[in-house]
């Protein structure tokens, strides 16, 4: 029985996608089942000393899928993941997969605010979560919530587990009371989610993007083949894996479809980075362009050879030319891949092959011959060709709704299943796209997009606060930081940067989202419509950014 609340593709979509090949209905259990016996005796994955080959990966991960089930875990049930780039992570993915459970796609930045809206909203049964990052007790805040959400009766942990908790490394190690044909034996719909992906909306209230296992493994396949992978080739993952580029596009699920090494790290501390490289022959890298301009900037650089590395793959934020010249002089061997992407599904890259010019000013092309996309004006006309309108699409790995929002899901389609998403592009001549900025409501703060209305909902709440609204606010490395602008209350007379900082992280919002500068105003300028105009504070705050 389908999950409910999942859109599903219509009929007549899904059987041209499978007419021509792109949807298998295999789940992806059976997929990388396959995988893992093809390359049996490779490694797959690198982690600090740990070689672990694909061998280890079927096994440990089937162990983990059998205990599952002994714990009571069942198909379709909800599992919110945060756990940080470990061996671990990729176990329990395949793990769920096994058994037909949907991972829900956290971030270990993600706190008590986040992490509470993802349960709530999906009914998770599951937590998995590390025992401390830093200083953060990440299972105390699981058991809190387990006090409030009825649905979620297990609080799994990697590392050192409190009583009332589930130890992950148990689960691993313990003897299945189950024979391993119980995982085989589940029914697994293909069309049904694999993973559940988070959209960067511009609400407070977070959006679940259903993948399902015909869609996700397509993605996988196709951003793999245009990134010139061949037989020895390693992929280094350093941003959160939990994403969708360092997870499948191509990423993990990318690189395990062509039988190659992935190396783990939780660093991204330059250093770290440069040494990994260099000991493991890194030839293939994802990044968002905030990290890259930290590591090109860093003088270790010189330190170490970088020659093995050939592809430097870009998402998040734009990239500009300049500094995509100066990471192929720091990586003398490299080429950078631009590349557009959602987690709500359609793909662009720049193709490796691609003229030099064409490389340096776009963000690429959709990667399926089925990638359907429109650009449209305002009337929901298509734009003349190389006139800006916003991004338009649907196609064999492109959502038709987001989970459980009816309501929202009636904005965010066109009457012909067409994703509004928000961003505005142009064509290039070369029939590439070239983001021209957004529609939407959100400030992309180094690739992670923050939804100004949940953040100006929180500020709301502030006693001295009558009226903000957050803008994006220009910054060399990020791309993007968060401004506030606030006007004060009647009887109010200030409020500064670290009073607000701390009332927000009173009601316990990831970090990444508080905002890095506070205006307060007499008022808002208004549009002609009568509403605070952002465009206007997003241009006052770009100009004293400038004049310093």
């Amino acid at each position: 029985m389908p999950l409910d609340g999942v859109v599903p593709f219509p009929p007549e979509f899904a059987a041209r996608y499978r007419e021509r090949g792109y949807w298998r209905d295999r789940p992806l259990r059976d997929e990388f089942d396959d995988i893992f016996d093809r390359y049996a005796d490779r490694v797959a994955v690198i982690s600090g000393d740990e070689r672990i080959t694909y061998r280890q990966v079927k096994e440990r991960s089937e162990k983990l899928a059998l205990n599952l089930l002994d714990l009571g875990l069942r198909p379709l049930d909800r599992v919110v993941v945060t756990l940080p780039n470990v061996p671990e992570f990729v176990y329990l993915h395949f793990a769920l997969q096994k058994i037909g459970a949907i991972p829900i796609c956290a971030l270990p930045s993600h706190r008590y605010h986040e992490i509470r809206q993802f349960v709530t909203l999906a009914d998770a049964a599951a937590c998995v979560v590390p025992d401390r990052l830093g200083d953060f007790d990440f299972p105390a805040l699981i058991a809190r919530i387990q006090g409030e959400a009825p649905s979620l009766k297990w609080n799994i942990v990697a590392g050192s587990t409190p009583e009332g908790a589930v130890s992950l490394a148990e689960l691993l190690t313990r003897q299945p009371a189950r024979p391993a044909s119980a995982v085989r034996d589940i029914h697994i719909d293909p069309t049904d989610p694999a993973v559940f992906q988070l959209s960067g909306g511009t609400t407070g209230i977070p959006k679940l993007i259903p993948r399902t296992h015909n869609d996700y493994f397509y993605n996988s396949t196709i951003a793999v083949e245009v990134n010139q992978t061949r037989d020895g080739d390693v992929l280094l993952l350093v941003i959160p894996i939990e994403h969708n580029l360092p997870l499948a596009c191509p990423g993990l699920q990318g690189f395990f479809i062509k039988g190659l090494t992935v190396v783990l790290s939780t660093t991204t501390r330059p250093a770290d980075v440069f040494r990994l490289i260099q000991e493991h022959k890194i030839t293939h890298l994802e990044v968002v362009p905030a990290l890259l301009i930290r590591w090109i900037n860093d003088p270790a650089a010189k330190d170490f050879d970088l020659s093995s590395v050939r592809v430097i793959q870009s998402g998040g934020q734009r990239f500009q030319p300049e500094i995509r010249r100066q990471t192929e002089q720091v990586f003398p061997t490299c080429t950078v891949q631009e590349n557009f992407g959602m987690s709500e599904g359609l793909l662009m890259f720049v193709r490796l092959d691609d003229p030099e010019e064409v490389r340096m000013e776009t963000s690429g092309r959709p990667l399926s011959p089925d990638d359907e996309v429109k650009l449209l004006d305002e009337d929901d006309n298509e734009v003349p060709m190389g006139e800006v309108g916003e991004l338009t699409v649907r196609g064999p790995y492109t959502l038709r709704g987001y989970f459980r929002a009816p309501e929202h899901n009636a904005r965010a389609f066109t009457p012909d299943g067409f994703y509004r998403s928000g961003d505005l592009m142009r064509m290039h001549r070369s029939g590439n796209y070239i983001v021209e900025g957004r529609k939407k409501d959100l400030i992309n703060r180094g690739g992670e997009k923050i939804s100004a209305e949940e953040i100006e909902n929180l500020i709301l709440m502030h006693p001295a606060v009558q009226n903000v609204a957050c803008v994006p606010m220009p910054d060399p490395i990020l791309g993007e930081k968060t401004c506030a602008y606030v006007i004060l209350r009647s009887g109010h007379t200030s409020l500064t940067l670290p009073e607000l900082t701390d009332f927000l992280l009173g009601h316990e919002l990831a970090k990444f989202k508080l905002p890095e500068r506070l205006e307060i105003v007499p008022e808002f300028p208004l549009s002609p419509f009568g509403k605070v105009s952002k465009k206007d504070l997003t241009a006052q705050i770009a100009a004293k950014v400038a004049a310093g």
